[in-house]
């Protein structure tokens, strides 16, 4: 064979960091060590994996081509190893997970997920759809929990789980003593809501279909706490999964307010590269899903 392994990973780094200086960082070699296994590497082969744009590295077109293939393998050589050192029980799993799912569904999962297999070690990221979706893609993450509909050449998405969205108010607001909200209520009204590129945003505009451009969003706001803290203060109403308001709604501190001519229903996502190599811990993580 005529790469190794520390090659394999090597370039699998820098094409995540796009740096060698910090793919040397993630790895703990210095510039030189990684620059020259590199080198070694095309040289080997006589091909240039990638494109230098000054202090940038950027994958060339055979690098695109070869990095799937590369992960896969360096995925299988990783559990190899493990199972040879008799740490077959020990997981590494890399998940992202959108800021609902995350509070709310992910974080149950990995307790049972690491009490079915003690010694486990989960690492959980949290961001918007787009940002895990872009994670997954560079293989930056094993396997992404989304909200937001999503189509990308590179990545699978399979439903999981249904959702829906709720509007919502403060006791003190003045909608929030009727029964149902009307269009003519929902264009009055000033919103406090998700910012784009996350899946509950994507989720709202899509249920206010026809409606969207008359309405006064007062706030954009990257965290559904502090939505429920803004409406709670009456700034305007909300609107974010139901999962989110439970313990509001049994504590009066927020009111659901019902929209029935408008569709809030939505699902949860997972992601996982096309290519990526899908071996026992992540079997066993969708599995629970």
């Amino acid at each position: 064979m005529r790469y190794t392994l520390r090659q394999l990973e090597v370039f699998l780094a820098v094409a995540r960091t796009g740096s060698v200086s910090r793919a040397g960082d993630e790895l703990a070699m210095s510039q030189s060590a990684v620059s020259g296994a590199l080198a070694d590497l095309e040289r080997q082969f006589d091909v240039r994996l990638f494109d230098r744009l000054g202090k940038r590295l950027r994958l060339s077109d055979l690098g695109r081509a070869l990095r799937s293939r590369a992960e896969a393998v360096w995925d299988e050589a990783h559990e190899l190893e493990t199972a040879l050192a008799g740490h077959d029980d020990t997981s590494r799993l890399r998940v992202g997970a959108t800021l609902t799912i995350g509070n709310y569904v992910a974080v149950p999962l990995m307790a049972r997920y690491m009490r079915e297999k003690p010694g486990a070690l989960v690492r959980l990221d949290i961001a918007n759809t787009e940002e895990i979706a872009r994670r997954v893609a560079n293989f930056e993450l094993d396997v992404g929990l989304i909200e937001g509909e999503l189509s990308h050449p590179h990545l699978t998405v399979t439903p999981f789980r249904d959702d829906e969205l709720v509007v919502f108010a403060a006791p003190s607001h003045p909608l929030a003593k009727k029964r149902t909200l009307s269009d003519a209520d929902l264009r009055d009204a000033q919103w406090i809501v998700r910012e784009h590129g996350s899946g509950t945003r994507q989720a709202f505009d899509r249920a206010m279909t026809g409606i969207l451009p008359d309405l006064h969003i007062a706030l954009e706001l990257p965290h559904t706490e502090v939505i429920k803290r803004a409406v709670e203060a009456g700034l305007g109403l909300g609107c974010v999964s139901r999962l989110a308001l439970v313990d509001a709604f049994k504590a009066g501190t927020l009111k659901p307010r019902p929209v029935p001519h408008r569709d809030f229903r939505r699902q949860f996502y997972t992601v996982v590269h096309r290519q990526k190599h899908v071996g026992a811990d992540l079997r066993r993580w969708l599995a629970l899903l």
